[in-house]
């Protein structure tokens, strides 16, 4: 079991940046999971945004690439989403979620561990 805790949701002008974290209660083991970021929109369905391997490859919504990036901190157990050039678009409750030993496609990905999610809201 692991618990997610994302933080650094919040309002910003579009053309704006924000960085979001997910620390993991996960300790030592937090290298054998798989991390991603997940996006959730008013009236609209749950949406892959990000998402990066053990081993720190990453993967990227066409939606998001070249704007955002997803990186890890091993050490303090910590992924994060720097996002840039923010658009109205890109409003929605952001998740981070985990899976543990997942190595797989990340097209259609449902992780095993879900945070509570934080809001980020983009105004024009």
């Amino acid at each position: 079991q692991v618990q997610l805790v994302e933080s650094g949701g919040g309002l910003v002008q579009a053309g704006g940046s924000l960085r979001l974290s997910c620390t993991a209660s996960s300790g030592r083991t937090f290298t054998t999971y798989a991390m991603g970021w997940f996006r959730q929109a008013p009236g609209k369905e749950r949406e892959f945004v990000a998402a990066i391997r053990q081993i720190g490859s990453t993967y990227y919504a066409d939606s998001v690439k070249g704007r955002f990036t997803i990186s890890r901190d091993n050490a303090k157990s910590t992924m994060y989403l720097q996002m840039n050039s923010l658009n109205p678009e890109d409003t929605a409750v952001y998740y981070c979620a985990a899976e543990r030993l997942y190595f797989g496609s990340f097209t259609d990905w449902h992780p095993d561990y879900w945070g509570q999610g934080t809001q980020v809201t983009v105004s024009s």
